[in-house]
């Protein structure tokens, strides 16, 4: 269970604007014989949540994008707004991308998407990318 809880976090955290992988945290509960599925699920429902954080703070984008602590560069921000502008809702299937998909969802909200079209998007991309994690590097067989 503490395995599972270290996951989640994980991956929650990596789906904001924090420096961490949940795929190191990932890839070595899998490689220790855990469940795939149950990963899957567990990592995709704490960056799915992370990711819907950083809608949250898209909402509240305008009042305080200008304060100093603000955790998204204009390039960043230029970046996403870029993508959602070129492919709407969709865009928010690659919130799980390295560079600028973190503020994907930042910008749903700064546009006000509704969490109803936001939040299954966002799972679908990320359950997807930790599924193709799962499958591509396989689970070891015993002795």
């Amino acid at each position: 269970m503490a395995e599972l809880t270290v996951l989640f976090a994980s991956a929650f955290l990596a789906a904001t604007f924090l420096p961490f992988y949940s795929e190191v945290v990932f890839l070595g509960l899998l490689a220790s014989g855990s469940d795939p599925a149950l990963l899957v699920a567990v990592a995709t429902l704490g960056n799915t949540l992370g990711g819907l954080v950083n809608w949250v703070l898209g909402l509240a984008l305008l009042r305080f994008r200008e304060r100093r602590w603000w955790p998204v560069s204009e390039r960043q921000l230029a970046r996403a707004t870029a993508w959602y502008s070129r492919y709407g809702y969709w865009s928010l299937l690659f919130a799980w991308l390295p560079l600028g998909g973190d503020a994907l969802p930042l910008v749903a909200g700064t546009l006000q998407a509704p969490l109803w079209k936001v939040a299954p998007l966002l799972a679908v991309g990320k359950g997807l990318r930790y599924a193709a994690l799962s499958l591509l590097v396989g689970t070891p067989q015993p002795g």
